[in-house]
């Protein structure tokens, strides 16, 4: 619990970022209890909150742009220090974390063969979606695109709000979960913490959980989470350097089963609910209408 929000959002503590988030959620329902009682005042909230917004994830824009240079001045440090078989190692490591995601996909649509659906047909349809997900890095940028790729499935355009609320939560919840867990695993036994005890295990899913919330939907967002959650959990940042460098290359197959993930939950949410076109979902050559879309 922050005890001066103020002095959390300069970052003074290593859970900071965990007291900020619920600083937030404070201050959120507040504004909308506000809404209720003096609506002219909780729409000045709100355009104050949205130029904030606005001027912030600009300077996040910024920040990413740089960060190749600093990812490159990393690698540079950090292979110079490694030897040859360290670099094998390495390659190895995106190898079997490409088969693990691979494996994910396989889950995923064995999970819609399952259901009745055709999977080739919804593999078609998803692809562009998977794409610009897998170029961006970006969950939260493939929103419009995830969105209009459930209404070219489901064919249903009065259950829009049903498909942006199943999207929105599986992406806030699902958001950062990878990379930090996988590192803080990783890097737990350096430091002599068992990572498969229940006590670790326990106050880690907490940490991620809460933090991904007060991560930026950007490209290399992940890759922020996982300096908050190491630093949360009394972990090494530095030891976390070798990863990062080759974080992208894994980040681009991630985000890509991320929005699948919620692609997938949408379909299957449709389909139990007797709510599925089933014919706009077979008919490959049926496409959403522009006016169904905006």
């Amino acid at each position: 619990m922050p005890e001066n929000p103020f002095m959390d959002m300069t970052g003074a503590r290593p859970t900071s970022t965990l007291g900020v988030v619920i600083f937030s959620a404070f201050l959120g329902l507040a504004a909308l209890q506000l809404r209720r009682k003096k609506p002219e005042q909780a729409e000045t909230f709100n355009k104050i909150v949205n130029a904030f917004y606005a001027v912030i994830m600009r300077m996040v824009t910024l920040i990413l742009r740089m960060t190749p240079y600093g990812v490159l001045a990393l690698m540079t440090t950090t292979v110079a220090q490694t030897d040859v078989q360290g670099i094998l190692n390495l390659g190895k490591f995106v190898i079997a974390s490409y088969v693990a995601l691979i494996i994910m996909f396989i889950v995923h649509f064995l999970l819609i063969t399952f259901t009745g659906l055709n999977p080739i047909n919804y593999i078609k349809k998803v692809i562009p979606t998977l794409i610009f997900a897998f170029t961006s890095r970006t969950s939260a940028g493939s929103i419009p695109m995830n969105i209009e790729t459930k209404q070219n499935v489901r064919g249903r355009r009065r259950h829009r709000q049903l498909i942006s609320f199943i999207w929105r939560f599986n992406r806030s919840k699902r958001l950062c979960w990878c990379l930090p867990a996988m590192l803080a695993v990783m890097i737990a036994p350096t430091v002599g913490i068992n990572p498969w005890s229940i006590g670790f295990l326990v106050k880690l899913i907490l940490i991620v959980a809460i933090s991904s919330f007060g991560v930026a939907g950007v490209g290399g967002g992940a890759t922020f989470a996982a300096l908050i959650v190491l630093s949360s959990m009394n972990l090494p940042v530095g030891l976390a350097g070798l990863l990062i460098s080759i974080e992208p290359l894994i980040d681009m197959g991630r985000t890509a089963l991320n929005v699948n993930g919620s692609m997938t939950v949408g379909v299957l949410t449709a389909q139990f609910l007797g709510k599925l076109d089933k014919h706009k979902f077979n008919d490959m050559t049926l496409t959403e209408d522009s006016d169904d879309i905006a």
